[in-house]
């Protein structure tokens, strides 16, 4: 019988890793219990530094409009229902309910106590060394609903 071969790509397929929030969210807890908060925000901090880089760059050149892209983008590919409000200085997002954390309590997964530092601490990171800063106004432990509020600095050097 002859062998066939099936070539896939990652592209291929629908884009879905709604498992990855809970490995995340394990991981989260286990720094948390070991090391402390001051670590977890440190290791968001330091991931997000890197791998939000591009997006980073974009909020300098092409500025909020470029955040807001990338958001949509998320929550459309997340299934998440989100408002979006934005002007030249200010981005505002209202999220319904967080798909990762909906994701999580349906399975049965434990949401880790500093999950919502994967937003706060996340956001603050792309906004590093822009002209924009970021801010959780809002967030609902139980369902991830929450105020996504990015805005322009009004002095300089601020702490991250």
């Amino acid at each position: 019988m002859p062998r066939e071969t099936m070539r896939r790509q990652a592209s291929d397929n629908e884009y879905l890793h709604p498992d990855f929030h809970g490995a995340l969210s394990v991981g989260i807890e286990y720094l948390h219990e070991k090391y402390g908060e001051q670590a977890v925000r440190q290791y968001l901090w330091q991931f997000a530094r890197t791998f939000y880089a591009p997006l980073t760059e974009a909020l300098n050149t092409r500025g909020l409009a470029a955040l807001a892209e990338h958001f949509r983008t998320v929550y459309a590919l997340e299934g998440g229902a989100a408002r979006f409000s934005l002007s030249e200085d200010e981005l505002r997002i209202e999220v319904d309910a967080c798909p990762a954390v909906k994701h999580m309590r349906q399975q049965g997964y434990p949401v880790a106590r500093l999950y919502r530092a994967t937003t706060e601490t996340v956001n603050r990171a792309i906004c590093h060394e822009t002209p924009f800063a970021a801010e959780l106004v809002e967030y609902d432990e139980l369902t991830g609903r929450g105020i996504q509020r990015f805005f322009r600095r009004t002095t300089e050097g601020e702490f991250p």
